[in-house]
């Protein structure tokens, strides 16, 4: 199996380079190498919007990012704009992270923007603030149930959890890199990720190569940094191997709330619930994703009482 290569950035002032960061469309590119393919994605805008909706800590976007991003790199895999949802529960003070991805968009939230912890050998503490648990992965599949796979987390450092996951549950050779650049103001400056799958029958010459290339890449928001884009990355990784991009396509964050929605989760609330926010003039609701409010008056409260009553 090919090795995980977790991106863990130093928290020390990250100096931008001559290429203007911010003018870098997010984009997924994918391709082949044999039996193998490659996915990289640029996810820097999507990722700060997600620091900005949630105010989150500096270690909190890292984690987040990560997450998001690996939804991402696996819902490329899917078809038919099918979809993927990661939640990374562990015992540590970030809480619970989740991640959705379908069609090229992302979100995510964390239980604890405001998560910090000291650095641990000059990079975020990623796996101190996630702590011990699983992470567990559903695929969304058109006209069937939701599948989800759980394994134990390894590092709670997102990468190496997912690669884990991907050969204990679905039996599926992998590499994964992950990674968040933040500026010492909170800005997210380089955000990314690339993800290798073998398929069956691959040959060990070919993962023997990319597992040599792996090793010898730099860190992929390092790169995302310097200008490269995506499939410059993917070349990097095959170098030596024919190598056949596929496409390419545009990442962006994007939330399907709405008030009706909101009002859904509501109905399954107890009447008892529902009738002591009756008692209140107004209740705002917040979509835990981009953190839009929505404003139900006592009327409509109780009326969702009487319905749970009936």
């Amino acid at each position: 199996m090919m090795e995980a290569k977790e991106v863990k950035e130093t928290n020390e002032t990250t100096k931008r380079t001559k290429h203007d960061f911010r003018s870098g469309k997010d984009i997924l590119t994918r391709a082949t190498v044999g039996d193998v393919r490659i996915y990289v994605a640029r996810t820097t805008r999507l990722v700060r919007r997600l620091s900005v909706n949630h105010h989150t800590s500096h270690l909190a976007t890292a984690a987040l990012g990560r997450t998001v991003t690996g939804a991402l790199l696996l819902a490329a895999t899917m078809k038919n704009k099918e979809g993927v949802g990661i939640k990374i529960a562990g015992d540590g003070p970030i809480g619970q992270i989740i991640a959705e991805a379908q069609d090229g968009t992302g979100r995510g939230y964390v239980g604890n923007p405001d998560v910090f912890l000291p650095p641990k050998d000059g990079h975020f503490d990623v796996g101190g603030a996630v702590g011990n648990g699983t992470i567990s992965v559903t695929r969304y599949t058109e006209g069937m149930r939701p599948f989800t796979g759980t394994a134990a987390l390894v590092d709670g450092e997102i990468a190496d959890d997912l690669t884990q996951y991907l050969w204990s549950s679905e039996q599926t050779p992998s590499s994964v890199a992950l990674g968040v650049l933040v500026t010492p103001e909170g800005d997210v400056q380089a955000a990314g990720g690339w993800f290798i799958q073998a398929l069956p029958n691959c040959g060990d010459d070919i993962l023997e190569t990319l597992d040599r290339n792996v090793r010898q890449t730099p860190y992929v928001s390092s790169l995302l940094d310097m200008g490269f884009e995506p499939e410059q990355i993917i070349r990097m990784l095959g170098k030596g191997l024919s190598v056949k991009i596929l496409d390419s396509y545009p990442l962006q964050f994007a939330c399907n709330c709405s008030k009706e929605k909101i009002e859904g989760v509501l109905q399954t609330l107890p009447k008892k619930e529902l009738q002591a926010m009756a008692e209140d003039e107004v209740t705002e609701a917040t979509c835990p994703y981009c953190n839009a409010h929505y404003t139900f008056r006592r009327s409509e409260i109780q009326s969702l009482a009487d319905k749970a009553e009936k």
